[in-house]
């Protein structure tokens, strides 16, 4: 977001990541664009009213990625909410949020509760708010977002690891010395200002510069599990109560349905982020108690994923009572750190930070940059300018996917990750002789990882340009050796580095559904 607006005003502008991009938080969410309804609860008024605006700007910049999802919001005998208070804050929500039309909340029968989501357990069981959330993938709009910098001239390179801060004559960061991953190299980069956004990293660059400097995060993990269709098949997005007062959603998603989260104080390995046995566990019984008819297994599960928010510290709160609220930070050094709030908000953040760069700028250049623009700039995927347009652009989509033989469901799929781009990966595909139909789209598609999507490894393409890693793992298997063959092809790998590069696929697999 950052990139993509300092590039777009006209700054000089490099953007740097350690491994993948969306490798860390950016690609952990519960893949919600959403308003902060359960931010109602701890009256963060304004924070929600900011989040709920700013979630019809997201959509309206990559409606095909940002989808509209219905949730039911659940209401039992003697739970936490009940009819009028669900009501009243839901009404609250959407005039915070400038919600309108089809969108906004309704209150339901029990009756129509349970037609919606059969599931649902039955028992006290008095009805349901009605109402919209966007559902997203966030690792996707990350990429997309990156993309975007670049057609605007940023210059963006994953792999490459910050270092150390390199220092004027008068102690300022003049650049960062870094490290290239992949080519086991270094290289120095200068800049006048630097932007430290890297999440729960934040903490560990800004010791780089101030080995004093007191830390700001308390650093929140968040898992979810997912199931297959075929035993959880869950009609409708749910967002309940749980008995220790957390709120956990439950979202069907093409061939699975997902469930999480959890919100626990972290102190762990930041680069070894794991979903626990316990963990598990603990989402497992909250959906066998809100789905009992499932009875479902720890066997069940065939993905999961955990990720950290960084959630600014004050003392004497818990994770769950820690505002979503992000800051910004200058060290004496001039580090400009920003950290904190949400996936929802991520536009409004990067305008913050590039306004303060600016200002910074102007005063000691007298140079005047653009105003920001990027609520109306469209990221790759588009344009899409109506819901119609979308509609019909669907439609075509989905007869060229039938008329090659292809499975159904591959039509969202590709329309909520790639947009108008399938055009592309659809045409190459046609130029593969391959005779398996679902070959030649699995190649076309590694392509176009690598070729427009930076992606340099069989994980990168699995993970965080296709979500199948979170969605498929399953079917990762199928199509496994055809990936693998295209990378190492694509980028004339020996034996040795093709090896290696299936073993971190592997390994990156057995994670998901190995808790300790």
């Amino acid at each position: 977001g950052i990139a993509l607006d300092a590039a777009s005003r006209g700054l000089s502008v490099i953007l740097i990541e350690k491994s993948d991009f969306a490798n860390g938080t950016s690609s952990k969410s519960t893949k919600l664009i959403h308003g902060g309804l359960r931010y109602l609860k701890n009256f963060e008024i304004g924070l929600v009213r900011e989040v709920g605006r700013e979630r019809a700007t997201v959509h309206k910049v990559a409606p095909h990625l940002v989808v509209p999802n219905k949730m039911l919001l659940p209401f039992f005998e003697n739970g936490t909410f009940g009819p009028v208070g669900t009501s009243i804050g839901l009404w609250v929500y959407d005039k915070l949020a400038n919600v309108k039309g089809n969108d906004q909340r309704q209150m339901l029968s029990r009756e129509k509760t349970i037609s919606k989501e059969p599931l649902l357990k039955k028992e006290g069981l008095k009805g349901a708010g009605y109402y919209a959330e966007y559902r997203a993938d966030d690792a996707r709009l990350t990429i997309e977002n990156i993309k975007t910098a670049i057609d605007h001239g940023a210059v963006c390179l994953n792999y490459l690891k910050a270092e150390k801060f390199l220092y004027n004559d008068s102690g300022k960061i003049s650049g960062i010395q870094c490290s290239d991953q992949l080519a086991e190299k270094s290289l120095d980069i200068q800049a006048t200002y630097v932007v430290n956004a890297t999440g729960p990293w934040t903490d560990i660059l800004r010791k780089k510069d101030d080995g004093s400097a007191l830390e700001k995060l308390f650093l929140s993990k968040g898992v979810h599990i997912v199931f297959p269709k075929e035993r959880f098949p869950l009609n409708q997005a749910i967002y309940f109560d749980v008995e220790d007062g957390r709120m956990i959603f439950a979202i069907p998603h093409h061939r699975c349905t997902y469930v999480g989260t959890t919100d626990t104080k972290f102190d762990g390995n930041i680069d070894d982020i794991r979903v626990t046995k316990d963990e598990a566990a603990y989402l497992l019984q909250a959906t066998n108690k809100m789905f009992p008819s499932l009875d479902l297994t720890m066997t069940d599960i065939e993905s999961s994923w955990a990720g950290l928010r960084p959630l600014i510290f004050k003392g004497g709160k818990s994770a769950g009572e820690l505002s979503r609220k992000d800051e910004i930070f200058i060290s004496e050094n001039d580090l400009i750190t920003i950290t904190g709030g949400k996936l929802t908000g991520y536009r409004k953040m990067a305008e913050d930070v590039v306004d303060l760069v600016t200002r910074k700028l102007k005063k000691h250049t007298g140079k005047v940059f653009k105003e920001v623009n990027t609520d109306k700039i469209l990221l790759t995927g588009g344009p899409f300018r109506s819901p119609q347009e979308l509609a019909e652009y669907k439609t075509m989509i989905a007869n060229q996917i039938q008329d090659r033989g292809l499975d159904g469901f591959l039509t969202e799929y590709f329309l909520e990750n790639y947009g108008r781009q399938c055009d592309q990966i659809l045409e190459k595909a046609h130029s593969f002789d391959d005779i398996n139909p679902t070959d030649k789209l699995v190649r076309a598609e590694v392509w176009f990882a690598i070729h427009f999507e930076l992606a340099h490894t069989p994980l990168d393409f699995f993970s965080n340009r296709t979500g199948r890693l979170n969605y498929d793992c399953p079917g990762i298997s199928k199509i496994k050796s055809l990936v693998i063959s295209e990378f190492a092809s694509w980028f004339n790998w020996d034996d040795q580095f093709t090896t290696k590069a299936e073993k971190e696929l592997d390994q990156a697999m057995k994670i998901m559904v190995e808790f300790k």
